[in-house]
């Protein structure tokens, strides 16, 4: 009544009651609306909102095809496409209708399930955005407008509408398409990412770029989502396209997922391992805030047209009083939604307006999806199929191989799990891949002692050094790949001040099928460049166990345990090629700690089994005296090539080494190896300036050149990007498995011809 009645007094005397009544009227309709039930007692909606439809208990099924629900396996897709097939390019969805286009995603879910099921990849993140995808491409003009996938292993439904659907059976496979975008794969592939966080800061680049070049249009979108959101160079980028007011539109694709798997128990519990998550979640889309904003909208258009800006106030008062205020408008941004997702009657308009709207204003456009969505088994499972090996389309269970050797992943768990069992003080951290690093494993059994900190490696470095001042024991597990994200930390936070930071370093070397934005190629060159490290890498898993307890033990200063993607040998091949003499023939399940710095020779000439090289008569000449001097798992081709060589030449001795520690180097071994025999061949799963580069320069200095009586070859990683692939074939590519140590050894004591250049040619 106040606010009404103002328009019938003076200028100065309404504005005074117009404050006041607004002060008064806030609280009142907030209180009013946050007790309220529901809000359709104040105002009519077209459509129900994605909170209100969400409560309904509508079956899985429902959104991919009219009327469906989930009965149950098995699960089939649509006999046929008919519009998918008339799809090669974006450009060809200009002319479908709102039906049409919900029909497509029908049919692009049913692509990607049975594209993914023969190949494996990640599957439920892209399941999640097909509706997304579907209207991206219909509102926007790709390769003129820009979409930037963050992560891009979401961007399966993308590939198969931008022509490639016929490629989907080579994906992740040597030689075929990549699991993430990748530019020289496609013109509608803006920008490569397997990595998480960058997508805000490439479409402010692109926006600036396209501003500045006058060109016509300058539609940037960036989506960002599982999890992408919660690393840091995302606040960093918001932060800047605030301040700068670059013309983009960032989709928060909010699927509820953070870590791998989300729900691993942690001292945070098992909710997703970010305060974001919970505000996105529990806040922005809380009921009583959407009810506001849409009561808020339709309230607006009843009020006279000088009263209008009040709703303004209410609105932003609403922001208050429900959430605290709205994170994403206080960085600048426009933000708009949350909004279903999955609902493409919203979507499509949305997308729209926000394309024609003339502001330079950042957008933020938060949808709420679910990730796996449309397919039961992904939504139930718990890590919701986020990335599979081949399955069953019908089942949803996946084909693996039988092997009875578990992963090193899970032997490493377990190795940790002993130590913290006798030492109270040992914690474990991980951002965000719990179940890639075995920290889902070390939670089960230390819930209080596991910290899931979320896709922010830099942050899990210093968190640990800050540990580590106050007496605990860190074991920091991170991808070796994602480690690359905290290089600043690991110098500045740790190895400076000499911190006894235990940093594990999981899928270490080639990796398979996520290829070169995954490989571990670098830390040994990256890591190897800082003073106060101990950097050590175990051939088998009898080593890992033993080099776990090592870095338990070892308060000195930082320790570095890298290890690759795999498998332990077991106990047959333990025994019988690396020599172990195990008890009762069972491989030990409690590590020893090892000395610091000192490496191992695991085979003289005549085998395994001659440790001292009496018994053999092989090698009699120095310069038919070879080793190899390996680190890491690669000690096993070394060690199958030194059998290959002495079958194939009688005259050989072949000695394998394995250094176990890259710093310090064992260089009492190394000078052994050097004096003794007149070529050696130095074996790593790393890049050029690893370790094969800290053992030549050793070597250099201490003049074991100077003779010219020792040849030296090292095999690394070639310093090319290997594409995806198995890691046999990237191996195989690279150089390194046994065949290339055994033309290497063969080259080198001339029992082979390496041909010339002129020769070839001709």
């Amino acid at each position: 009544v106040a606010l009404f009645s103002s328009a019938f007094v003076g200028k100065k005397e309404r504005s005074r009651r117009r404050q006041r009544a607004t002060m008064r009227f806030l609280p009142s309709v907030a209180a009013l609306l946050l007790a309220a039930p529901t809000a359709a007692a104040f105002a009519p909606q077209s459509r129900g909102s994605f909170a209100a439809r969400a409560n309904v208990g509508t079956a899985p099924l429902t959104r991919m095809a009219e009327g469906t629900v989930d009965n149950g396996p098995p699960y089939s897709g649509p006999a046929t496409k008919p519009i998918l097939d008339s799809v090669k390019s974006p450009d060809d969805m200009k002319g479908l209708n709102l039906q049409e286009l919900k029909q497509l995603a029908h049919e692009l879910r049913w692509e990607v399930l049975e594209a993914v099921s023969k190949t494996g990849g990640h599957l439920s993140s892209s399941l999640g955005v097909i509706e997304l995808t579907v209207a991206l491409h219909y509102v926007f003009d790709m390769p003129e407008d820009d979409i930037i996938w963050d992560v891009s292993h979401q961007c399966y439904p993308h590939k198969i509408l931008t022509g490639r659907r016929e490629r989907m059976s080579t994906l992740r496979q040597m030689g075929g398409i990549s699991g993430f975008c990748k530019r020289k794969e496609s013109k509608y592939d803006s920008f490569g990412a397997g990595h998480s966080s960058t997508s805000i800061s490439v479409a402010q680049g692109m926006s600036v770029a396209k501003k500045m070049l006058n060109k016509r249009r300058n539609n940037c979108i960036a989506v960002i989502g599982d999890g992408a959101i919660t690393g840091g160079m995302a606040y960093e980028a918001m932060n800047s396209a605030g301040y700068l007011r670059s013309r983009m539109i960032v989709v928060l694709n909010d699927n509820g997922q953070v870590s791998l798997p989300t729900g691993t128990q942690s001292a945070g519990g098992v909710i997703p391992a970010s305060q974001l998550s919970a505000y996105t979640s529990n806040l922005l889309v809380s009921k009583p805030f959407q009810d506001f904003r849409d009561f808020a909208k339709s309230f607006n258009k009843l009020l006279p047209t000088e009263v209008q800006g009040v709703n303004k106030r209410i609105d932003e008062y609403a922001r208050g009083i429900v959430s605290g205020g709205t994170l994403f408008e206080e960085l600048g941004f426009y933000y708009v939604g949350p909004v279903d997702g999955h609902d493409m009657d919203n979507m499509v308009p949305i997308l729209e307006k926000l394309r024609d709207s003339p502001n330079d204003k950042p957008v933020l456009l938060h949808i709420k999806t679910t990730k796996g969505m449309g397919y039961p088994p992904a939504e139930k499972a718990s890590d919701r199929m986020h990335g599979v090996a081949k399955f069953n389309l019908g089942t949803g269970v996946q084909v693996k191989g039988k092997s009875s050797a578990p992963s090193l992943t899970s032997i490493f768990a377990n190795a940790l799990i002993d130590q913290a069992t006798e030492d109270r003080t040992i914690v474990g951290i991980t951002a965000a891949m719990p179940g890639g690093t075995g920290m889902d494993i070390f939670g089960r059994r230390f819930p209080k002692r596991t910290f899931d900190v979320g896709i922010a490696e830099q942050h899990a470095v210093t968190m640990a050094a800050g540990m580590a001042c106050e007496g605990l024991k860190p074991f920091c597990c991170i991808y070796s790949t994602f480690m690359q994200r905290g290089y600043d930390q690991v110098m500045h936070d740790v190895a400076i001040q000499n911190l006894p930071v235990r940093m594990i370093l999981d899928r270490a070397g080639l990796v398979g099928n996520d290829g070169p934005t995954h490989h571990g190629c670098y830390d040994l060159a990256y890591m190897g460049a800082i003073p106060n490290l101990t950097i050590m890498a175990p051939s088998d898993e009898i080593e890992l166990r033993n080099m776990v307890a090592t870095c338990a033990a070892f308060d000195d200063g930082p320790t570095v345990l890298r290890y690759p993607r795999g498998t332990g040998y077991g106990a047959e091949k333990l025994t019988k090629l690396f020599g172990y003499e195990l008890p009762d023939g069972e491989v030990p399940t409690k590590g020893e700690v090892l000395p610091i710095g000192k490496g191992r020779i695991v085979r003289r000439p005549g085998g395994v089994g001659d440790v001292n090289g009496s018994a053999s008569s092989r090698g009699k000449k120095r310069e038919d005296r070879v080793c190899i001097l390996s680190i890491g798992t690669r000690l096993h081709e070394s060690l199958v090539a030194a059998n290959e060589v002495e079958e194939a030449d009688p005259e050989l001795g072949v000695t394998v080494a394995d250094a176990r520690f890259m710093k310090p180097l064992d260089v009492d071994l190394i000078r052994e190896l050097a004096d003794d025999h007149g070529a050696m061949v130095i074996v790593e799963e790393g890049s050029i300036g690893g370790f094969g580069d800290h053992v030549l320069h050793f070597l250099a200095l201490d003049g074991a050149f100077d003779d010219g009586k020792l040849k030296v070859r090292p095999m690394v990683i070639p310093d090319v990007l290997i594409e995806a692939g198995t890691q046999h074939e990237q191996y195989e590519q690279a150089g390194l498995n046994s065949r290339h140590i055994r033309g290497t050894l063969l080259r080198l004591t001339k029992r082979v011809k390496v041909p010339v250049l002129e020769e070839l040619e001709s």
